[in-house]
């Protein structure tokens, strides 16, 4: 998983990938710590053309800031260089999965 660390790095790699997935967490969160293996499993074995980084709020509290996250765990899905869905606090690996199908086929299909 790419660790993004600056706000040009957030917007060169989801530029680069049509469908990018950005991961919020912090070093404190153990939701975060369990959540994070299990979003880049499903995204690697469902979607494996789905770019995956991660931003640590910690660290990059700029880049949380500017994207108006103030809850970790955050899942922010973007399509074609825009958000379309974004996850906070507790969510379902089942909520993501539906939300990224149906774009990941029209992309890929």
């Amino acid at each position: 998983m790419n660790l993004i660390e600056s706000e040009t790095e957030l917007q060169q790699f989801v530029a680069e990938h049509p469908i990018a997935a950005i991961y919020f967490s912090s070093e404190s969160c153990s939701v975060c710590h369990v959540l994070k293996p299990k979003v880049a499993a499903m995204l690697n074995e469902e979607f494996p053309k789905a770019a995956l980084a991660e931003v640590d709020c910690g660290h990059s509290q700029e880049i949380a800031g500017q994207l108006s996250v103030f809850a970790v765990p955050t899942l922010i899905l973007y399509f074609d260089g825009r958000e379309a869905v974004r996850h906070s606090r507790s969510f379902s690996l089942g909520a993501v999965r539906g939300d990224i199908e149906r774009p990941y086929s029209m992309f890929y299909d």
